[in-house]
C-alpha cells in the first residue's frame, strides 16, 4: 500500500466519520423525542430517556452503516475530484481501480465493524436499554411462547426471563399423536438441571375417564434449558449468529419452521458485504458525473441511493418469505446485483 492509497483511505474514513455523527446524532434525536411522551411513566424520568437513548446509539449506527458508509465515500471521493487531488493522483499513475482497492480495505475496516455492531455491542445494548427502561416505568417484559420439546408441546404465556415462568400449559402426547396428558403451571423456576414446578393441575386423558391430580411442586425434565429461552427473549434482529445457529438447530431437531430465523442470520452475514459494496459504487459515480457537484448535492443522491437500496433490500427479503426463496439467495440478491454494476462499472471506468 502506498502514500496515495493510505491518503485515501484517511480521507474516506474522516468523512465517513463526519457523515455518521450527523446522522446517528439525528436518529438519536428522534428516539429521544418519540420516548420523551413516555417520562413520567412509574420512575422514568428525563434522565432515564436520555439514558435509553444513548444506549440505542449503537443499533441506530449498525442499521445506518450501509447509507453512512455510501454517503461518506461519495463525499470523501468527490471532494478529492472537486479539488482535483484525483485528477493529480491518476496523472501519477494511480487508476481508479487502485482507488478502489483502497476504498475496498476501507469499506473491509467498516465492514467488521458493522459486523462486530450487528452481532455483540448492539444487541446487549438494546437489551439493557430496553430493561431498564421497562423496571423504571414499571412494566412487565414477560412473552409468549409456543415450544415443543419430543412429546411435549409447552406454551409460556410469561416468559419474564430466561430461568423464570410464569402461566405455562403442557401439552402431552402419545406416541400415536393423541393427547395424553395437560398439565397447567403457576410458576417455574430452573435450578441448574431441569425446571422446578409450582402450582401443577395436571389433567390425563385414559380411554374410558378423565383424571385430575394437583401438586404443589413437581419437576419438568426436557430440552427446554435457559440457553434456548434466552433467544425468545431478544427480537429476532437483535439475535447474535451463534445464537441464530443454535435456535435454528433447536427449531430443526423439533421440525420446527426456522426459515425467519435463517434469514435474520443470512442478512447479518450479508451486512458486511453490503457495506464494502455501496462504498465501491460511490467511487466511480463520485469521481465521474458527480466530480463537480457540491456536498449538498451529493448528500442528496446518496440519499436517494441508500433509500432505494434499502427499499429494493426489503422488498427482495419479503418476496422470498412468501415465494419460499432460500434465505442466503433472498438476503443477497440486491447485494449481489448492486456489486455485478459496481464491478462493471470499476471496469469501464478504468
Amino acid at each position: 500500500m502506498n502514500r496515495l492509497s493510505r491518503y485515501v483511505m484517511r480521507h474516506v474514513l474522516e468523512l465517513t466519520g463526519i457523515v455518521a455523527l450527523g446522522l446517528v446524532a439525528i436518529y438519536t434525536l428522534v428516539v429521544f423525542v418519540s420516548d420523551i411522551n413516555d417520562a413520567g411513566k412509574g420512575d422514568y424520568g428525563v434522565v432515564d430517556v436520555l439514558s435509553y437513548s444513548l444506549l440505542m446509539i449503537p443499533s441506530s449506527l449498525y442499521v445506518l452503516m450501509p447509507i453512512i458508509a455510501l454517503l461518506g465515500t461519495l463525499m470523501g471521493i468527490g471532494q478529492l475530484a472537486r479539488t482535483s487531488e484525483l485528477t493529480a493522483m491518476r496523472a501519477a499513475g494511480m487508476s481508479l481501480k487502485n482507488i478502489g482497492a483502497a476504498v475496498l480495505l476501507t469499506g473491509a475496516a467498516l465492514g467488521v465493524l458493522a459486523f462486530s455492531l450487528g452481532d455483540w455491542i448492539a444487541p446487549a445494548a438494546d437489551h439493557y436499554a430496553e430493561t431498564r427502561r421497562d423496571a423504571a416505568r414499571g412494566t412487565s417484559t414477560a412473552q409468549s411462547v409456543w415450544l415443543r420439546d419430543a412429546d411435549k408441546i409447552v406454551q409460556i404465556r410469561q416468559l419474564v426471563a430466561e430461568d423464570l415462568i410464569r402461566d405455562v400449559t403442557v401439552y402431552h402426547s402419545a406416541p400415536d399423536g393423541s393427547l395424553q396428558q395437560i398439565s397447567t403451571v403457576e410458576e417455574g423456576h430452573f435450578d441448574g438441571s431441569h425446571w422446578q414446578l409450582r402450582g401443577v393441575r395436571r389433567t390425563l386423558f385414559g380411554d374410558s375417564h378423565i383424571e385430575t391430580q394437583v401438586q404443589d411442586q413437581a419437576e419438568l425434565v426436557g430440552g427446554i434449558a435457559p440457553n434456548v429461552l434466552r433467544l425468545f427473549v431478544l427480537e429476532s434482529d437483535s439475535l447474535s449468529v451463534g445464537g441464530l445457529l443454535r435456535l435454528i438447530g433447536y427449531l430443526d431437531t423439533n421440525h420446527l419452521d426456522s426459515s425467519k430465523y435463517r434469514l435474520t442470520l443470512w442478512r447479518k452475514l450479508v451486512e458486511p458485504l453490503t457495506v464494502i459494496v455501496m462504498m465501491l459504487f460511490a467511487v466511480p459515480f463520485a469521481s465521474g458525473r458527480m466530480r463537480d457537484a457540491g456536498a449538498g448535492q451529493r448528500l442528496l443522491v446518496g440519499m436517494l441511493i441508500g433509500i432505494v437500496f434499502y427499499v429494493v433490500n426489503k422488498v427482495s427479503v419479503s418476496l422470498g418469505d412468501i415465494y419460499g426463496w432460500p434465505a442466503p439467495i433472498a438476503a443477497s440478491a440486491p447485494t449481489l446485483a448492486l456489486a455485478t454494476a459496481t464491478f462493471l462499472r470499476l471496469q469501464r471506468a478504468g
